[in-house]
């Protein structure tokens, strides 16, 4: 079994630190900030003061990461006798995926004897990240290139990916709800509950009056779709709102007896479409 590599994207808002101790290389889309030319990557910009930004008014636009760079991520594997099993942002959502199909397909005409296997996880932010340290689970224990893509695409639709919102605008302005529908949810404190389906879309799943109220609804789905409500791996992203945070973990303990086992941030890419305080709950599930 030939040595591989598994490469990523930063869109799993699996922090840079945590993926280096994992051995895990990573691409970076990049953001910038609405009348200023200085392009971020990812890390460049602490989140807090991304969303302190953002709550004073800033509008961030993304970047997906193109072919060139994925093709230079890819060489340095490959130039060293390595396969590479990259696993990437939902091309539901971008456009990141398909420059990584692409610079695949050239390196392999350039490389045939080495393995360029690219797989859509459909799926954003940390749902993307656990799905990602579930497959480092089975390439630890000594699974192949292709015993850990086969993992992927069989789990990748279980991967349960729920969230909740603070400020309606975000998702106006990302096209994800009409003007009508901020404007009447802002005055009467309704708080959407949205999920990635199976087609790596972000879609509306229901609306909560409150914000504990949308907390509670992530518990609940935890408690309707999770295949093992006690145990299972568990992780959350927030836009910081860390008080949330612990408001949910609190929940999912008291009621299912879970533990968290990661909270981490929802990175400037995700972030600017969905704006500080944002909640995203991920866990293995019976279905999405």
């Amino acid at each position: 079994m030939n040595e591989y590599t598994i490469i990523t994207d930063s869109a799993c808002d699996i922090k840079p630190e945590l993926l280096a101790k994992w051995g895990v290389k990573y691409v970076s889309l990049t953001f910038a900030f609405e009348g200023s030319d200085k392009e971020y990557r990812n890390g460049e910009l602490a989140s807090e003061v991304f969303y302190k930004k953002m709550r004073d008014g800033a509008i961030a636009k993304t970047s997906a990461a193109n072919a060139d760079t994925f093709k230079n991520a890819f060489a340095e594997e490959v130039k060293n006798g390595k396969d590479v099993l990259y696993l990437g942002f939902s091309s539901g959502l971008s456009t990141t995926y398909n420059s990584s199909r692409l610079a695949a397909a050239e390196l392999s005409e350039l490389y045939p004897e080495r393995k360029i296997i690219c797989v859509d996880t459909l799926a954003a932010s940390a749902g993307f990240g656990l799905l990602l340290y579930l497959a480092l689970q089975r390439k630890a224990k000594g699974d192949s290139i292709e015993e850990v893509e086969k993992f992927v695409m069989d789990s990748r639709l279980r991967i349960c990916q729920w969230f909740t919102v603070d400020d309606l605008i975000y998702l106006k302005r990302g096209g994800r709800i009409s003007a009508a529908t901020a404007f009447v949810g802002g005055v009467l404190g309704i708080k959407p509950v949205l999920h990635v389906d199976n087609e790596g879309h972000l879609i509306s799943a229901l609306k909560a009056r409150g914000r504990k109220a949308s907390l509670k609804a992530l518990a609940d789905k935890y408690g309707v779709l999770a295949v093992n409500p006690e145990h299972g791996t568990v992780f959350i992203s927030h836009g910081d709102c860390l008080e949330d945070v612990n408001t949910l973990k609190d929940m999912l303990k008291t009621t299912y007896g879970a533990d968290v086992k990661l909270v981490t941030d929802v990175g400037p890419v995700i972030g600017a479409h969905s704006g500080p305080g944002t909640v995203a709950l991920f866990f293995v599930g019976k279905e999405r």
